[in-house]
């Protein structure tokens, strides 16, 4: 691979500008994007005009810039992102239809819990997730339930990098943290009551995957009005237990989904799945199949 400056390849210098984006700056300028990726303006100039021309960042009248819809065409392609979302959205739909507050589904990301969905209300309480966004894993009751089914050394590395306090009821020393992980695995959920936000109590259990391990966390964020929290963990591991069956399922031995594709991860109408798999297995059949079937998939 090619390398620039310092031995660092063009690749990660690339990664570097897309990453300078986040939620609360979805529109950049050139010079903006320079000092956020932390490199000459000269050599971003190069690096967006090549993204640009991938159609994974896009410019806009005023000469800012934006992610382009390409990366998100490229992340509902794998069967990680889409398939754990696919299988979960009924079960997070049923939590969030209870608890009408904040529900969320979580997965492992280096030292951060990454948020693949959520569905909230508007009167809800504070919450500080988003879709796509990342919280540390001490902070938050997801992330707290997915270190506690990880490796020792992720433990340690989050605690050498720093436990960052949100508020005063944060955990922020490397023995509290280690005492509440074996809390969560002796109790099967975690509980973070203020550690965000005072106003906002995070309740999650993890999800377990076809090989045993913890797939990923689902949770809720409620007020942190001192209630008791039994029946919304109650609720999640009714939850968490339904998207366990459902993956076991979609993640059967007998389904390669590398000659299957990401059919049997998807919940969409069959008819409609066995429509797309026919276009592709032959285009020549499907440029005529809309006329011998259109009613078939309306």
């Amino acid at each position: 691979m090619a390398r620039g400056s310092a031995g660092e390849s063009v690749l990660h210098r690339h990664l570097r500008v897309l990453e300078s984006f986040d939620a609360w700056h979805p529109f950049l300028t050139l010079s903006e994007i320079a000092e956020a990726a932390g490199i000459p303006r000269s050599s971003a100039h190069r690096l967006i005009a090549e993204l640009e021309h991938e159609g994974l960042l896009e410019r806009l009248p005023d000469r800012t810039y934006r992610l382009g819809v390409r990366l998100w065409e490229f992340a509902s392609r794998t069967p990680g992102a889409v398939g754990l979302r696919e299988i979960a959205r009924p079960w997070l739909g049923a939590v969030h239809e209870r608890v009408r507050q904040h529900a969320q589904l979580g997965v492992l990301s280096g030292r951060d819990v990454l948020f693949i969905d959520r569905m909230s209300t508007r009167d809800a309480v504070v919450n500080a997730t988003l879709i796509g966004g990342r919280i540390p894993l001490h902070a938050s009751s997801s992330g707290l339930v997915l270190l506690a089914h990880a490796e020792p050394a992720l433990v340690a590395e989050v605690i050498a990098g720093g436990l960052r306090a949100y508020t005063a009821l944060t955990i922020h020393t490397g023995a509290e943290l280690r005492a509440r992980l074996r809390r969560v695995r002796d109790e099967g959920y975690a509980v973070t009551e203020g550690h965000i936000h005072p106003e906002s109590r995070g309740i999650a259990v993890p999800v377990v995957g076809p090989g045993g391990g913890v797939y990923a966390a689902i949770g809720v964020v409620v007020p942190n009005d001192g209630g008791s929290i039994h029946g919304h963990a109650e609720l999640l591991r009714r939850a968490a237990d339904g998207i366990a069956r459902d993956l076991a399922s979609a993640y059967r031995p007998d389904v390669d989904e590398r000659t299957h594709g990401i059919r049997s991860l998807m919940s969409g109408s069959r008819r409609s799945l066995e429509y797309l798999e026919s276009l592709d297995a032959d285009p020549h059949d499907a440029a005529t199949a809309p006329a011998r079937g259109t009613s078939e998939v309306a």
